[in-house]
């Protein structure tokens, strides 16, 4: 229950990132001893809120206040000294230290010659976490814990600090479900102590399971905060996506019928696949001149699914047959030459940006090309021959890379695979940061590639790129694949709603 008294409150909030508005005049209150859920799609505004409340972003329009009090937060050092901590989604544990050192990092008790004090660390950690009913040793080295116990000591480490302001990024999306459980009971725990908790989260049903009022955000802008004993999912998903409002654009109300292909021939087949704590017996088929679309919020476990398909992750169970033959995908070399190609959601890790761009285009079929010794010349007139199609802008094959947008970049690492095509090619957020022309050019090419007889995979947290290039999809949750979509008509909201 709330006091119903204002502990936090923020007016007139505006943040500008070079000259791209993240947040256009927000009001947001916090109020004590309340859990204040928070949702909206990727780029809604929701972290940039949150960050300036933390202390990360600190140039900001608008006014903030804690206890009446006007507050402004030159830095996170600033937010903690006045009790506001934030667990971001990305945790920042030292995996080498124990327990204890975690739950007291920067606050280790020291004896009276300034040495750490061990005994009563243990002792003092080992406290708090029965406190919050986590069971625990203190002395074991956190690194060996599961990740949702990780996250559990974090969120320790944040309440040990004294906060009475903290902001969960995302605290259930690597949590089983009893994990959550008990995270939800901490929470529950700290709020009727009288901490006030944010909890940002894409998973609506843990939304209204553990907040006291929600407030939605879309395109930068605080869209509507109500009770949650007023509201339910379809209320939530409707203001989220934008329905009924008329500047809406046509993609994210529109319906897309899927033409799933049942008679073309498989080319992939998972059986079983599993890893403990990111994903669990995911059985699925793929066929060639058809894409498939795997959705899921972020934490849902279909971007490491990819990366597992292209031998960048090891599966622990189960089994992948390419062509009807079973493959041990145990290295990104027998993946390629079991036919498979994959292009990951962060471009910076597959390509070179100080090379240039025939380079980044040629380095998977250099031995194709170059029995003996490099060369540059054949390079060229492949790489020339795909900066044409795909237009590739500038069309300049000695630019190095990393002068070209995101977008062009992108085409660059799809070109990689275009010489020799793969079987199955498996793209991870592959739109993920472009402009709505960049966008298109490359649903252009996966399109392209699809007919021309090649498996696509397209595993993407953003509904939008599944629905505009999917023939049929698949829906992950916590790292199952819980509905599929083929043959029928599916539109933005009926995603959200399973997701």
């Amino acid at each position: 229950m709330t006091s119903g008294m204002p502990l936090l409150e923020l007016r007139g909030i505006s943040k500008s990132f070079g000259g791209v508005a993240a947040l256009t005049d927000v009001d947001f209150t916090l109020r004590a001893g309340e859990i204040h859920g928070l949702v909206g799609e990727n780029g809604a505004g929701k972290s940039t809120m949150m960050k300036i409340i933390a202390g990360v972003h600190t140039e900001y329009q608008g006014t903030m206040t804690l206890a009446g009090q006007s507050v402004r937060l030159r830095s996170a050092r600033d937010a903690k000294s006045i009790g506001i901590g934030m667990v971001h989604q990305e945790l920042s544990i030292v995996r080498d230290l124990s327990v204890a050192e975690n739950v007291l990092l920067g606050m280790q008790p020291v004896n009276r010659f300034g040495m750490i004090d061990y005994a009563t660390m243990y002792r003092v950690a080992g406290e708090q976490l029965k406190r919050l009913g986590i069971d625990v040793d203190p002395k074991m080295p956190i690194g060996a814990l599961p990740l949702g116990l990780q996250q559990l000591v974090e969120i320790a480490r944040v309440l040990f600090s004294g906060a009475r302001i903290i902001i969960l990024d995302e605290p259930t999306s690597a949590l089983s479900p009893p994990e959550v459980e008990k995270l939800f009971a901490i929470l529950r725990r700290v709020r009727s102590e009288g901490t006030s908790l944010v909890f940002i989260s894409h998973f609506l049903d843990d939304i209204l399971r553990i907040s006291d009022t929600v407030t939605i955000f879309r395109n930068g802008r605080r869209i509507e905060t109500a009770p949650v004993p007023q509201i339910d999912k379809g209320w939530i998903i409707e203001r989220m996506i934008g329905a009924g409002h008329e500047e809406l654009e046509e993609s994210y109300t529109g319906e897309i019928h899927l033409h799933s292909k049942p008679d073309a021939p498989v080319v992939m087949t998972t059986s079983g696949l599993s890893v403990e704590g990111v994903f669990d017996d995911v059985s699925l088929q793929v066929r060639g001149g058809e894409v498939l679309g795997i959705y899921g919020f972020m934490g849902s476990g279909q971007l490491e699914l990819a990366r597992a398909l292209f031998g960048k992750l090891q599966v622990e169970r189960g089994s992948i047959s390419i062509g009807g033959v079973t493959a041990k995908l145990n290295n990104t070399t027998a993946a390629r030459r079991a036919g498979m190609a994959f292009v990951p959601e962060s471009r910076r890790s597959m390509l070179f940006h100080m090379e240039p761009v025939y380079k980044n285009i040629s380095i998977s079929i250099l031995q194709e090309i170059s029995k003996l010794w490099l060369r540059p010349s054949a390079e060229r007139t492949i790489a020339n021959k795909h900066v044409k199609t795909l237009q590739i802008r500038p069309p300049l094959v000695d630019r190095p890379l990393g002068t070209l947008s995101g977008g062009n970049q992108q085409k660059v690492a799809l070109a990689k695979w275009l010489t020799h095509l793969p079987k199955v090619l498996v793209l991870s957020e592959p739109t993920r940061g472009m402009d709505v022309g960049a966008k298109d050019d490359v649903l252009k090419i996966v399109k392209s590639l699809r007919e021309q007889g090649i498996g696509v995979v397209v595993v993407s947290t953003e509904p939008e790129t599944v629905l505009s290039l999917a023939d049929r999809i698949l829906v992950m949750k916590r790292g199952k694949i819980t509905r599929e979509f083929a043959g029928e008509v599916v539109s933005k909201d009926r995603l959200l709603a399973v997701a």
